[in-house]
């Protein structure tokens, strides 16, 4: 099983840190406007800024993936574990990219589309831009090769 590039973290808790962001200055504002204390709004804002950090330090310790000769497997998680496996033959195109946040990090992601239903898709995160693009790679032609055995 292949894990993730450890920078992935700082992504998932600066996430988790602009969301606390967000909430917290959602409730200094309805505190203001109630002429409240401000610090309910300050303990929601930390609580939210450490379940943040704890949720992105156990996500990746529970997310692993393998590439096998036919299959993607993956598994992921914290509340909820998920286990996917994409058949080699249903991949109809991978893709690698970048987000800000990955820019900032060094870091890529591989996003594997799948035939079958709406929205069917499978993101590898917390890659480095190599790996992505190899990953990439390996998956379309392991697909070319696995579509071949399977042709009519």
């Amino acid at each position: 099983m292949n894990a993730l590039n450890s920078r992935i973290r700082i992504i998932w808790v600066l996430r988790s840190l602009v969301g606390a962001l967000i909430l917290g200055g959602a409730a200094t504002g309805v505190a203001v406007y109630r002429s409240a204390s401000l610090s309910i709004p300050a303990g929601l804002t930390a609580l939210f800024v450490i379940l943040g950090v704890v949720h992105a330090i156990l996500r990746y310790r529970n997310w692993r993936y393998v590439v096998n000769d036919d299959a993607l497997y993956l598994e992921r998680g914290v509340l909820t574990q998920v286990r996917t496996e994409v058949p080699l033959v249903r991949i109809q195109h991978v893709d690698s990219r970048r987000s800000a946040f990955e820019r900032l990090v060094g870091l890529a992601s591989t996003v594997v589309y799948t035939a079958g239903s709406r929205g069917a898709d499978v993101t590898i995160p917390g890659l480095t831009p190599d790996d992505a693009s190899d990953l990439r790679e390996r998956l379309k032609g392991l697909a070319i090769d696995a579509d071949g055995e399977d042709a009519v």
